[in-house]
């Protein structure tokens, strides 16, 4: 680990050096960068594991897409969790779990009336109802992830030092 964390200060070095204004907006929000990378990955993976559940291993598309999802929703909360929001402890795992998992239902059937809504009701291009979806969850996902799902809980003597 001292190696990753070690080249990761240099890269922050260089393009802090390099870049100052570019790095000053990065670090301003850069929880929100992480969230949306992290978000990617997620996303991604989500595909990869789809293509190879149904693509190479032939298996139904129902059982291959929720396999796929399974494993896609582990991803996003590992690095939702370890990375993006850096919350290292062990002790409120089961209940983060549990929340992330709901709002992942909740997540769900909003897009689902959405997309429902801006295609069958207004008429928008069912790419574009899913791109304006996926932006407006992103924006609620980030908010309860980092109000609720990792919320930083602070000692009573930082409370104190207010």
């Amino acid at each position: 680990m001292p190696f990753i964390n070690n080249l990761y200060f240099q890269f922050r070095q260089y393009f802090s050096r390099r870049l100052p204004k570019i790095y000053d907006l990065c670090e301003r929000y850069k929880s929100f960068i992480k969230f949306f990378i992290a978000g990617c990955f997620a996303g991604g993976s989500d595909l990869v594991f789809l293509f190879i559940f149904h693509g190479l291993f032939h298996w139904g598309l129902v059982l291959s897409s929720s396999l796929a999802f399974i494993l896609a929703f582990a991803v996003s909360f590992t690095l939702q969790k370890f990375w993006t929001f850096r919350d290292y402890s062990h002790n409120q795992v089961a209940r983060q779990l549990s929340v992330y998992f709901i709002n992942a239902l909740v997540g769900l059937y909003l897009n689902g009336y959405f997309m429902h809504l801006l295609v069958n009701r207004f008429g928008v291009w069912y790419i574009l109802s899913q791109i304006i979806v996926n932006l407006t969850l992103a924006v609620w996902n980030f908010i309860v992830y980092k109000f609720v799902v990792f919320k930083v809980k602070q000692n009573k003597s930082d409370e104190n030092r207010r």
